[in-house]
């Protein structure tokens, strides 16, 4: 993806997206309406949300590199943007409720929820509640009533559906048939059925759902207790966990990791070279970083200031709108990846097993995102480094050999370690503390892998932890969790580069002056 934020940039992309085919046809308007009580109406401008919605409605992609040019294409194709703040009772502080006209002048309505690291959870369609989370293609019918079964289950659709769900409104409902690809006959279905209209909403995600789905384990707790625990490998059986979510075959899911992490050492390469952009502010360190490292101005210590080097390479071509991978967030893109690349470089490690260490990362994500969540809205800096060094732990201790235990151990120091760490961007941006917190999350993880490796007793399991993390998210007050509105977000300095951004005078500054 590109942009400053998963939560706003790659799930607002994705929900424009599929508003986008909600309507079906040129859009001439879009009304979008934010809670005061959540978090859009505060970081909506600054933290990615505009750059991520209307590109989905332009139809790009997270990853596209016209994402920066949006507003021309907004006014060029004749797009009126309406953004209301209204109180609604939004029940997530990422909620979105889009209002949108077509060129025919209907009007269509969509409610969605970004539930962190790019996720996302459409809630209503045309004010007809649902639940999706964009893994199927989603053809949906308009009726006045429910149908029989047998009206539709003779249609070659229903034996090419994942799943077929009546959901009422009031006074008229939607029968939506999920599934992976295209259904036969869309037009002579919706005739059977005498709908009265209906729409083809297509996938966002990149691994899709399918019938039947059946998971090895669910929790960390459930992982621990299967014979293969003891037999596998963790990097085996986050592998196999994987296979079984996305109906791959192994070397395919290996395959899909390898091109991740190329991706993710892409971005360590660019960032090393130097970025420039004008509309951020930090300016490029890291090459300079390095230069003082080479010329031995630094505090030797060789895997940590190389983990350093990594994490601010990839922040920085965050910052200046390169292509990063959310893992598990855009705003901690650097410190799990930056982390294990450095890890692995400076152990020669292989290809293939950095892959494998990216997959044990990723398994760890999956476990904190069951039981807590990645979004900086809900849980503060926790949830995104948090996260990244608790994932960035158990794969280090993979590439450096240790065993499965000693993985979740260090990966359940490593969260210990940040529980109540809060959200507060300097001047509503991306960037401070942003850049030392992913820093300090992946050394924390490098700490926490040794200490694994030596012995040390992480005392608490992970799953614990996890849920701890989720209780400490509900008990944080809104205003530490990225919504800009308390801890260095609100200080003198803070205001003060917000209003030179503003003016358009901050080219890479963060100074105080």
């Amino acid at each position: 993806m590109r942009g400053p934020s998963s939560s706003h940039s790659a799930a607002a992309n994705r929900i424009g997206r599929i508003a986008r085919d909600l309507v079906g046809e040129s859009i001439t308007k879009v009304v979008v309406r934010y809670d005061p009580n959540g978090s859009l109406v505060t970081t909506h401008r600054d933290q990615g949300t505009d750059l991520g919605l209307y590109s989905g409605l332009l139809g790009w992609t997270p990853e596209d590199e016209r994402l920066p040019t949006y507003a021309a294409e907004l006014e060029r194709q004749g797009i009126e943007v309406d953004v209301r703040y209204e109180s609604f009772d939004a029940p997530h502080p990422n909620f979105y409720r889009l209002e949108l006209t077509g060129g025919s002048g209907r009007n269509e309505f969509l409610d969605a929820i970004s539930t962190g690291g790019g996720m996302i959870e459409l809630v209503a369609v045309d004010r007809v509640p649902l639940q999706a989370p964009g893994d199927l293609e989603l053809t949906i019918f308009w009726m006045d009533a429910e149908p029989e079964p047998g009206l539709w289950s003779g249609h070659p659709a229903a034996g090419e559906s994942e799943s077929v769900h009546w959901h009422q409104g009031d006074g008229r409902g939607l029968l939506v048939f999920s599934s992976r690809s295209a259904l036969s006959d869309v037009e002579g279905l919706a005739g059977q059925l005498g709908a009265t209209r209906h729409r083809v909403l297509r996938a966002v995600l990149p691994v899709l759902s399918r019938r039947e789905l059946k998971l090895p384990f669910h929790t960390c707790a459930e992982m621990v207790e299967t014979e293969d625990y003891r037999s596998m490998s963790l990097a085996e059986l986050a592998i196999a966990y994987e296979a079984a979510r996305s109906g791959e075959g192994a070397e395919q899911v290996l395959a899909r990791m390898s091109e991740i992490a190329e991706i993710m050492k892409s971005a360590v390469v660019t960032g090393l070279s130097g970025t420039d952009y004008e509309d951020r502010i930090l300016p490029s360190q890291s090459p300079g970083f390095t230069k003082a490292d080479q010329e031995g101005r630094l505090i030797e210590s060789d895997v940590n200031n190389r983990i350093i080097r990594y994490v601010s390479a990839i922040m920085e071509v965050k910052s200046s709108m390169g292509v990063i991978v959310a893992a598990p967030t855009a705003g901690s893109c650097g410190a799990m990846p930056g982390a294990v690349l450095a890890v692995a470089d400076s152990m020669g490690a292989e290809a293939s097993e950095v892959s494998k260490a990216l997959l044990i990362a990723g398994l760890i994500g999956v476990f904190i995102a069951r039981d807590a969540t990645f979004a900086a809205e809900e849980g503060g800096c926790m949830a995104e480094c948090g996260s990244g060094s608790a994932m960035a732990a158990a794969a280090m201790v993979y590439l450096a050999g240790g065993s499965n235990d000693q993985m979740l151990g260090a990966a359940s120091m490593a969260l210990q370690n940040n529980l109540g760490m809060i959200c507060d961007p300097v001047a509503n941006r991306v960037e401070a503390p942003c850049l030392g917190r992913n820093v300090m999350a992946a050394t924390n993880a490098l700490a926490c892998a040794n200490m694994a490796l030596g012995g040390y007793d992480h005392l608490v399991p992970l799953d614990e932890v996890i849920h701890t993390m989720n209780k400490v998210a509900e008990a944080m007050p809104r205003e530490h969790c990225c919504t800009a509105l308390a801890g260095l977000s609100v200080t003198p300095t803070s205001a003060r580069i917000a209003d030179r951004l503003e003016k358009g005078g901050c080219k890479g500054c963060g100074a105080p002056g």
